[in-house]
């Protein structure tokens, strides 16, 4: 920072004019004026004097990376309340999403990844938490000016609402067992907080305002400025600590940029209302209340004891989480948990393994690296207890947590897919058509293709087979959905969609494609529907688009995966053997008498150990009138077969199913149901019998 804006922020802070510092050091005030406006420079004997009146030493005026200690302390200002007399009883964006570790590393990771400054290099995300007893948790507390905090929380605890009963268990757990868990989440290669305290910028969005997404970059993930209200719902206390290295400087500065920042509800102390929100800065000499508290610029020192230090210089945000926990889980104790609370309800070990698993599955495309693509996202994981390492860090590898979709997106980036799956491994590539509806007032329409990829599933670490991703810009997974109506005998299979700019910056219709997905998604960005925002932006109808790009999307995916009869699996054919068509086969009248008969049949056994039937039937001509039931029974040796119910019965082709009866579409001739057992009246496991289906007619006997 130039000399001249340096001095003048030193004597705004202390209070003292231009007159009163040249009285001291024995010059007019026309050189101080001189100086600050950079007309002239003091010499060094001048400047030992200066430093002398401003507290400090040489080297803190020659180098100029901090503030001197002559300015007005460090302190809380609470905001007072409101003279209408309103009352806040807590910041309402904070209740829009759970208050877990998920949701705090898949909102603030997304808004780490839209911050992402240089686009040919990943932005880091790195987890730490850090359990702080006994001495260390004193210091901390003593740090943070804990003893002027203490009145406001006594009093919002003792209020009978959601936020004071949270903030109470908060303040329990810290006194009762003397600890406080504290989640640092460190980027890299970001913004950073840029921008003025109080006007339009990064920092006021985050810091002083709420519904203030302040995103910029196309493709982003948020919209609403309601992701960051997890930070401070993460936290029990109410409270979060930010340090943060600039990309572009502000007041000549770009490194150790902190405040604070306390969300809680309406209190009353000392006779005196409080609004809610507090913030924990130097005091602004600019502002209308002397007491108001702005950013400052904090030394080396200040930034260790708040736990706040950065690895390097690089831009970014550290947001410091005080009174970390996880509501989920309180309901997932390890009933094998030790005694001695290694396991217990709030282990930092269990949201280490919670933090692990949630960036592994929302951002395992993000992390993805191609031959020659470096990743969007690296991400990693760590966990201290009072300053020494408990759990290493963890680097989270998408080949580890999501393999096979990770095999999927890395042969699209590599240019390596298939037109059709013919050995294991490949990866099968379609495009589907999204037709981007024109803005209100608009008459043209944009046509986006997306891609649609598929993979055989791995048994040892995938999720649940069969299932479709769906993402866009940044690549964070928006929706996992089933795919419907597969064939039987497909082999387990695991699908991603890409829109927007994740299907190729260059893709067309991209642009017009973020924008679109982007308004169909709520707060949570977890699906893609109809919303306000999107009604008043495209039109009513304008979610239909997106239902036929789901429709459109999983029929591509059927027709990746489908396996010609003459190369299915071994596993299918062994099923084949154990299946049986009933009835015996006889000569078929024609006319009015033919019956409907079972063509085909093919089945599984599920996870749940149900038989799962998809069944063909021919029906002859005049015998579209049967109204024939599937009946599944257990092959036997000897004796009467075992009659199976069904837990499921739908039709699939030309047929409906009514109290258990096929009625047929009239004039077809081929038609298709679909059964799956009820198990809990197998007598046998299905892994052990085999299975005959007859088609019961409807006047008892059988087709």
């Amino acid at each position: 920072m130039d000399f001249g804006p340096w001095l003048a922020r030193q004597l705004k802070q202390s209070g003292m004019s231009q007159a009163d510092l040249g009285e001291r050091i024995g010059m007019t005030r026309a050189a101080v004026s001189a100086w600050i406006t950079g007309r002239a420079t003091p010499r060094g004997e001048t400047i030992a004097k200066i430093a002398a009146a401003l507290g400090t030493d040489l080297g803190t005026i020659h180098t100029r990376t901090a503030d001197t200690l002559a300015g007005l302390p460090v302190s809380w200002y609470h905001r007072p309340g409101y003279a209408d007399g309103g009352r806040d009883f807590g910041n309402a964006a904070a209740f829009a999403f759970e208050a877990d570790v998920e949701a705090l590393a898949r909102e603030a990771t997304q808004n780490s990844l839209d911050e992402r400054l240089d686009r040919s290099q990943p932005v880091r995300v790195r987890y730490t938490l850090h359990e702080l007893t006994g001495e260390a948790l004193a210091r901390f507390r003593e740090e943070i000016r804990w003893d002027e905090l203490l009145p406001h929380y006594e009093s919002a605890a003792s209020q009978d609402q959601k936020v004071g009963r949270v903030i109470a268990a908060g303040l329990r757990d810290m006194y009762e067992r003397d600890r406080l868990v504290l989640l640092r989440v460190d980027d890299y290669n970001a913004s950073g907080l840029t921008g003025d305290d109080y006007e339009t910028g990064r920092f006021a969005a985050v810091v002083r305002r709420q519904l203030d997404s302040h995103k910029t970059v196309s493709g982003a993930g948020g919209s609403y400025g309601l992701g960051k209200a997890t930070l401070w719902a993460t936290s029990r206390l109410g409270l979060v600590l930010m340090n943060s290295t600039l990309s572009e400087p502000h007041e000549g500065r770009t490194e150790r940029r902190l405040i604070g920042r306390l969300d809680l509800p309406w209190r009353e102390v000392d006779g005196l209302p409080w609004a809610g929100p507090a913030w924990f800065g130097r005091p602004d000499p600019d502002a209308d209340s002397s007491d108001v508290a702005r950013s400052w610029w904090a030394d080396e020192e200040k930034v260790e004891r708040l736990h706040l230090t950065r690895e390097s210089d690089e831009p970014g945000t550290s947001f410091l989480i005080v009174g970390a926990h996880d509501v989920a889980s309180l309901v997932e104790v390890d009933p094998d948990a030790d005694s001695n609370g290694v396991e217990d309800d709030d282990s930092v070990h269990r949201m280490h393994k919670r933090l692990v698993q949630a960036l592994g599955r929302n951002f395992w495309a993000a992390m993805t690296v191609g031959e020659t693509r470096r990743p969007l996202l690296e991400a990693s994981v760590r966990t201290l207890r009072n300053g020494t390492e408990i759990i290493k860090e963890e680097r989270v590898d998408p080949r580890t947590t999501q393999p096979s979709r990770t095999r999927a997106l890395q042969a699209f980036l590599d240019g390596t897919t298939v037109e059709r799956l013919t050995e294991s491994g490949q990866v099968a590539m379609a495009t589907v058509a999204l037709n981007v509806p024109a803005l209100a007032g608009r008459k043209e329409s944009t046509e986006h293709r997306a891609v649609v990829l598929v993979t055989e599933a791995d048994d040892a670490d995938d999720d649940k087979p069969n299932n479709v991703v769906m993402m866009r810009g940044n690549r964070m997974t928006v929706r996992t959905a089933k795919v419907r109506d597969l064939p039987v005998g497909t082999n387990p299979f695991q699908a991603v969609l890409l829109a927007g700019h994740a299907a190729g910056e260059d893709a067309p219709g991209a642009d017009a494609a973020e924008v679109f997905l982007r308004t169909s998604e709520p707060p949570e960005h977890n699906k893609w529907g109809q919303t306000e925002e999107l009604r008043m932006l495209y039109s009513p109808s304008a979610y239909r688009r997106i239902a036929k790009l789901t429709t459109d999307t999983n029929k591509a995916v059927r027709e990746l995966v489908a396996v010609p009869k003459a190369k299915r699996s071994g596993g299918a054919d062994r099923l084949r053997k154990k299946l049986t068509l009933g009835g015996k086969r006889a000569p078929r009248p024609a006319g009015p008498a033919a019956l409907p008969t079972l063509e085909e049949l093919d089945a599984f056994v599920d996870a749940g150990g149900a038989w799962c039937v998809t069944g063909e039937v021919k029906i002859p001509s005049g015998g579209d009138s049967s109204r024939p039931s599937p009946v599944a029974k257990l092959d036997v040796r000897s004796g009467p077969r075992p009659v199976l119910a069904w837990s499921e019965l739908v039709a699939v082709h030309n047929c409906e199913v009514v109290d258990g009866a096929l009625h047929f579409a009239p004039g077809a001739r081929k038609a298709t149901f679909r059964g799956t057992t009820d198990v809990s009246t197998h007598p046998v496991r299905a892994v052990f019998t085999g299975l005959v289906v007859e088609l019961g007619t409807d006047k008892g006997g059988q087709a």
